[in-house]
């Protein structure tokens, strides 16, 4: 048996290449959109993939099984578990007409990539309709499974959050409910022989769960007697408190990614190439009607910038604050490196942002300020300096760290607003106030300054944010 993750270090996600090295079939389990990876690493290795399946309906990220579906023809494997509201739509919607071929699943199912068995278990909690693969290669021998992809319900060091179907795509009272379903999914551990491998869907930095490891795989036996969710299910009420306890806000766009891969991811038909700019067509463009994305650093973006543009640096965050800020369906333009435009396209498509209209090369910026255009500027303070604007009547905190790290102690009188949600919760932001916003050092919060000054409010960002502020022996509350 050939089996390889491949690994998205921004969405901490991982997809699988499981294949029969006898017949040279393989399968790919929970891909993301850009298919042209799972296909070319295939090729490599002289497999072909005839298959695609899915653990869940992802909140995270698009999937890729529409696109392989499209592409190559790859058969579709997903859950038939769950109510109406957890069926996937789109098997049926080839976009040339016709139905996908397509195997729904539901608990105790088996199928083969050539001498390679999967497996279904039915394991809801995290979504409804969530099932994992056991694998077994009885091409080589084997009548035991190796391993267990388990998607977002046993991770590394955590399970798969049961909340985000109330805190994410909006459905009241279901949070206690689905971390009661994940309790009783937990007792089908046991049992299971301590040797077979957990290939989990997500590792450390993943929003969709509070405490992954940053060890890319483990054991049943190790989780069972070492993973602190696991461990709090000695009763069901210990359990759901452990569970919903401490979970960070989900990113906006989580709620839109459930839709579309519900109704169907739009197809690509390949990673989109986006023209380069003209400095006469970036001076064109109004950020306010579509989205100027600046990937420099923040040092760089804060000391010229076109006017209403948002800092989004294009480091380990990229995805998660770009699908924070950006709305769906809004026109796209990025400043830019020049050989990092493929990266922040492959970024963009993998959560749902498609609309990329073109770039402009970000060493080329200077040539951009005229007169009538000139390059705005953001304004940043220093903890001592926050102190003392402080004093004023018209000024008030933002703090945009999460929930569970503002408890631990923030700036009196601070609002908070975690940048993740930012969008969704205006409301709460007073727009008649100078916004002094803070973060843990200084970063999340130059984002939220961004995405606020865009729409028209005078902000100015903690530099170092509340490490230095605690370093200047500033007021805390906790």
């Amino acid at each position: 048996m050939f089996m390889r993750m491949i690994y998205d270090d921004k969405l901490a996600q991982a997809a699988y290449l499981i294949g029969c090295q006898r017949t040279g079939e393989a399968i790919v389990i929970d891909p993301e959109r850009d298919v042209d990876r799972y296909i070319d690493l295939a090729e490599q290795n002289d497999f072909q993939i005839v298959a695609t399946a899915e653990t869940h309906i992802h909140a995270d990220f698009l999937s890729g099984s529409r696109e392989l579906a499209e592409r190559i023809g790859a058969k579709v494997y997903v859950s038939d578990e769950g109510d109406a509201d957890w069926k996937y739509q789109w098997l049926d919607n080839k976009v040339s007409g016709g139905s996908y071929d397509h195997q729904l699943l539901r608990d105790g199912d088996k199928f083969s990539i050539g001498n390679i068995d999967f497996v279904v278990m039915h394991t809801p909690g995290h979504t409804p309709e969530h099932i994992v693969f056991f694998v077994t290669d009885r091409g080589g021998g084997a009548d035991e499974p190796i391993g267990i992809a388990t998607g977002d319900f046993v991770f590394v060091g955590d399970l798969g959050r049961p909340d985000l179907l109330e805190t994410a795509a909006g459905q009241a009272d279901a949070m206690k409910p689905s971390a009661r379903r994940l309790y009783e999914t937990v007792g089908k551990l046991q049992g299971l022989p301590d040797f077979i491998q957990v290939w989990p869907a997500h590792g450390a930095g993943s929003a969709c769960g509070k405490a992954l490891g940053a060890v890319p795989t483990s054991t049943i036996g190790y989780e069972r007697r070492f993973n602190p969710a696991i461990r709090a299910a000695a009763s069901e009420e210990q359990f759901v408190d452990f569970i919903l306890t401490g979970q960070p806000e989900p990113p906006l766009y989580f709620a839109n990614m459930k839709r579309l891969n519900k109704i169907g991811p739009p197809v690509l038909g390949g990673v989109p190439l986006p023209p380069r700019l003209t400095v006469e067509e970036l001076r064109s463009q109004d950020g306010r009607e579509v989205v100027i994305a600046d990937t420099r650093p923040w040092d760089a973006f804060r000391v010229g910038h076109v006017r209403h543009s948002l800092s989004l640096p294009l480091g380990p965050t990229f995805n998660t604050d770009a699908g924070s800020l950006i709305r769906d369906g809004e026109g796209i333009y990025l400043v830019i490196e020049p050989d990092r435009v493929e990266e922040a396209v492959r970024d963009l498509v993998r959560i749902g942002l498609d609309d990329i209209r073109g770039w402009y090369d970000a060493n080329e910026l200077e040539r951009y300020e005229t007169t009538r255009t000139p390059l705005a500027t953001s304004p940043e303070v220093t903890a001592v300096e926050a102190v003392e604007m402080l004093d004023g009547s018209r000024v008030q905190v933002l703090d945009v760290r999460r929930a569970t790290e503002f408890s631990g102690g923030h700036i009196p009188g601070a609002v908070n607003v975690a940048h993740t949600r930012l969008a969704a919760r205006l409301d709460e932001v007073p727009k008649d106030r100078h916004l002094v916003v803070n973060c843990r050092t200084g970063k999340r919060s130059a984002r939220a300054c961004s995405y606020l000054a865009r729409l028209g409010y005078e902000v100015t960002n903690l530099r170092g944010g509340i490490l230095a502020w605690d370093q200047a022996h500033a007021a805390v509350e906790r």
